[in-house]
């Protein structure tokens, strides 16, 4: 699958908000976003005012980097809710949460979910002992994630955790940090999801024509 190899800094101001791609960074005044908050390219600055279907795209955009999904992926995620019960939106929403990149990232273990895709890849965590390298493994209630990795990669962890211990963690998961543990206590609802504001409805009204 083809990966988005340019300047993450250029997708937040594509999408108008900071999606926090490039970790530590996007805190601190080097921030792209910060210095030029508009879209990139020449008419970047001009841009009138966008349609109905060109604002569902950019919101289905959004969401699908933010969390570091490919179309196919995003899509067959988006068709994966469409079957469950419940709000469409809501469900796909909790989907794209429960992803171990996207706990681990939530937990502090890493400043950005591209720098834990990595490190799930190389096999650094486990998920109830046994090793998992899939980032998009969907973690279940009660499932526990700690580290697998050597004692340098194990240290690596403690300094992104000492990085981003001013985060609060999210209320349906508890990160020990000392120990290097993340549990899932309960299912993520809508109402976890806060930062940044997503409008899951203009997704729904985008896959619904």
């Amino acid at each position: 699958m083809a990966r988005y190899s340019g300047s993450v800094c250029r997708i937040c101001r594509r999408e108008g908000m900071k999606l926090f791609l490039k970790g530590e960074r996007c805190y601190t005044d080097k921030c792209a976003f910060e210095r030029r908050g508009y879209p990139p390219g020449q008419h970047g600055q001009t841009r009138g005012k966008m349609s109905e279907y060109a604002l569902q795209l950019r919101e289905k955009q959004k969401v699908r980097r933010l969390y570091g999904l490919g179309e196919t992926q995003f899509k067959n995620l988006f068709a994966k809710a469409e079957r469950k019960k419940g709000i469409t939106g809501e469900t796909l929403m909790s989907l794209l949460e429960r992803r171990l990149d996207n706990v681990l990232y939530k937990s502090g273990f890493s400043t950005s979910r591209r720098g834990v895709r990595m490190m799930i890849s190389h096999g650094l965590f486990m998920v109830d002992g046994r090793k998992v390298t899939i980032p998009s493994y969907s973690v279940s209630v009660n499932e526990t994630i700690d580290v697998a990795g050597k004692e340098e990669d194990r240290a690596k962890i403690s300094e992104n955790l000492k990085l981003t211990e001013g985060r609060p963690s999210p209320q349906w998961m508890a990160v020990d940090r000392n120990a290097l543990k993340a549990t899932v206590l309960r299912l993520p609802v809508r109402a976890d999801i806060t930062m940044p504001p997503i409008e899951e409805r203009l997704i729904v009204g985008l896959y619904s024509k």
